[in-house]
């Protein structure tokens, strides 16, 4: 949730996460020692006293700074961009190249309904003609595009909601705190589907038409082969149609639902909660979000699958 004061402002990501500050990672750092040069050998010493100056020039040198084990990452500093940068490739990329068998039927019913009736026939038509291995043709492409839309969505995410907060102010920013995440979130999408339309349309290519190509390697020169390398944009606009709806609804819904969670349901304070709690609520808050995800974005999934399916 957006608070008004920047050095106050809380994540609805787990609080054992991150720490609430910058200014806050100075103390948690322990001074194990002032590195030395001896006059005589040279060699490097560790000095167990921080109030003995240097020899070598008369004054105080520099400390050295160690993280304390398990130190939180400051909220909104460059390490917590980084962390939601990390995050946003795992959830993306390792989850949808998992299911990448059912994106293979879901994109074959769209392209050919009847000849994949259903979830259950169009697994028995893959596996008859394809085999086992053709369950997870098209798995580079998916983890390589959506890695790169998760790295984008979820990093820049982070960064439009703070930044579109500080603009508003402190007042607006709570009072128009599902504004933001929708502002914050649609930003983050147009970025992100720029790094995932290419990997989408050769994905799409491979999977709904068996003989063009057996992967990645062969499928992507291929493709820029005959449709030259704008063609691996021309189902942008309809991605952006499926995706920022989608992304919209994820964010502002999840926020929404863990803030509603912690309010109504869970009578300890979010920071007091233990970490397989807070995982849980956000567990829960992120699955009943993606549902609500999927409604808003299926008609211009279709769009993009035909379009990218375009012989």
């Amino acid at each position: 949730m957006v608070l008004p004061d920047r050095s106050s402002r809380q994540s609805l990501i787990p609080s054992f996460l991150y720490a609430p500050s910058s200014t806050a990672a100075g103390a948690r750092s322990v001074v194990l020692g002032r590195l030395l040069l001896s006059r005589t050998g040279g060699a490097p010493t560790l000095s167990p006293s921080p109030a003995s100056p240097d020899p070598t020039n008369g004054g105080s040198p520099p400390q050295f700074l160690i993280p304390a084990p398990m130190e939180k990452i400051a909220l909104y500093s460059p390490q917590y961009y980084a962390a939601c940068t990390a995050g946003g490739i795992a959830s993306c990329g390792l989850t949808h190249m998992a299911v990448t068998p059912l994106d293979l039927v879901k994109c074959n019913m769209q392209i050919d309904p009847e000849k994949y009736k259903s979830i259950t026939s169009g697994f028995g038509v893959l596996l008859k003609e394809q085999g086992l291995r053709g369950f997870f043709r098209g798995w580079v492409p998916t983890l390589l595009g959506y890695s790169a839309q998760g790295a984008c969505k979820f990093g820049f995410y982070e960064y439009f909601k703070k930044y579109y907060s500080d603009l508003a102010g402190p007042e607006n920013a709570v009072r128009y705190k599902t504004l933001i995440y929708l502002a914050g979130s649609a930003s983050a999408e147009v970025i992100a589907d720029i790094a995932l339309c290419p990997m989408e349309a050769v994905k799409v290519r491979v999977q709904t038409q068996p003989g063009f190509a057996r992967g990645l390697s062969d499928g992507l020169p291929k493709f820029v082969k005959s449709e030259g390398v704008l063609g691996l944009y021309k189902g942008l606009v309809p991605l952006w149609g499926r995706q920022i709806p989608y992304t919209m609804m994820k964010f502002a819904s999840f926020e929404t639902i863990v803030e509603m969670l912690y309010k109504h349901a869970i009578p300890t304070p979010k920071d007091q909660c233990s970490k397989e709690l807070q995982l849980g609520v956000s567990f829960a808050g992120g699955y009943i979000a993606g549902v609500f995800c999927a409604v808003v974005s299926h008609p211009a999934d279709n769009l993009v699958s035909f379009l990218n399916n375009a012989k």
